[in-house]
């Protein structure tokens, strides 16, 4: 009864009370019995259930108990037997009470009653041992959280770092694909120049032989080889110039027209620059997509001087509002174009040699 007691209640002190609260059975029924005679009873003898819930305890201890990693059952069990004094006193409890098999269960008392907390068993430098042992493990257990975190947090830096890289890679990637792409479509456009132009000029030679009441020259017939020098003279040009040979005749036509000031052409050179890397690189932003042409320092750097507007359309830039702006629209920039803009302006600032022949 003892050791049933202890592990119920936690009190390590059992009286037995059994001969004081038993009666001695009557054998006879007594006769009119009075309202004086009749014993008052305890209501836990009158066979309703009684009432438990679990003990108030220290908000701010359980939570402290609760933060070194025990559960909130056993927390709340060592500080009711405890005595409910201190945090020490609660981690000896634990210490002395951590293989009861009712260790993690939600203890229970009568509403109408309190428990009186059992004598500490332990001396005090040991439960101040006892209690630095749980104080240590809980850091121990903390900081071993920690490195996981941060092991955690490192992986995911990496993960995005690679994510970042392969994502730069594809981007380059997929710029020079552009780029060649663009310069296939150019050499297309070139030979679909050529031969038209070869068939207008099949078409004229026709028509003139026509008009001379010549034959048609039958196109199986050997062509005797023409001179060098007539070949010569009589070249045409075979394709149009390319946007990035206009581009640079533009920027050596504004070198050629100004030789005599050195100062001028590079500033016009560094303006146009600034121009085609702001709208590369900022192309959500409007002002710099946006130039007025009446501004006076624009016109005396670029607008005034001979290729400078030009060079700025070639890039994509339009007149708009009366000739009053150039305008380069949102869905009309081509970063292909703008970054051989760039190239050409960096080699004619560069080379000292640019435009002198």
């Amino acid at each position: 009864e003892s050791d049933l007691h202890t592990k119920r209640t936690g009190h390590t002190e059992f009286s037995d009370k059994t001969s004081e609260t038993t009666k001695p059975i009557a054998l006879e029924v007594a006769k009119n019995p009075s309202s004086s005679d009749v014993d008052m009873v305890d209501a836990s003898s009158s066979g309703e259930p009684e009432e438990m819930v679990v003990p108030d305890v220290d908000a701010k201890l359980l939570e402290e108990l609760e933060s070194m990693g025990f559960s909130k059952e056993r927390s709340t069990r060592a500080l009711h037997f405890s005595g409910n004094s201190s945090l020490e006193a609660a981690a000896n409890w634990i210490v002395e009470h951590e293989n009861d098999a009712d260790i993690d269960q939600m203890p229970l008392v009568s509403a109408k009653s309190k428990s009186e907390p059992p004598k500490p068993t332990l001396t005090p430098e040991e439960r101040k041992a006892k209690a630095q042992e749980l104080i240590e493990r809980a850091r121990k257990k903390k900081e071993e959280e920690e490195r996981r975190m941060e092991r955690e947090r490192e992986k995911e830096r990496i993960r995005i770092g690679r994510e970042l890289l392969e994502a730069k890679r594809m981007e380059e990637d997929n710029e020079r694909k552009r780029i060649i792409a663009l310069r296939k479509a150019e050499k297309e456009e070139e030979k679909r120049a050529r031969e038209k132009i070869r068939q207008k000029l099949e078409e004229d030679k026709a028509e003139r032989r026509r008009k001379l009441g010549l034959p048609a020259e039958d196109p199986n017939a050997p062509k005797p080889a023409a001179p060098v020098v007539e070949e010569k003279k009589s070249s045409l040009p075979v394709r149009p110039a390319t946007k990035i040979e206009q581009m640079r005749e533009c920027l050596r036509s504004l070198k050629q027209s100004n030789k005599d000031d050195d100062a001028k052409v590079k500033t016009a050179f560094n303006t146009l620059l600034t121009y085609i890397k702001n709208a590369a690189t900022k192309p959500e932003e409007e002002k710099f997509r946006k130039i007025r042409l009446s501004n006076a320092a624009f016109q005396d750097r670029v607008g005034k001087l001979e290729g400078g507007i030009k060079f700025l359309e070639l890039c994509g830039f339009e007149k708009i509002e009366g000739d009053e702006f150039l305008f380069l629209a949102r869905d009309k920039i081509d970063k292909a174009v703008l970054t051989s803009a760039g190239s050409e302006l960096n080699s004619a600032i560069n080379n000292p040699f640019f435009g002198v022949l």
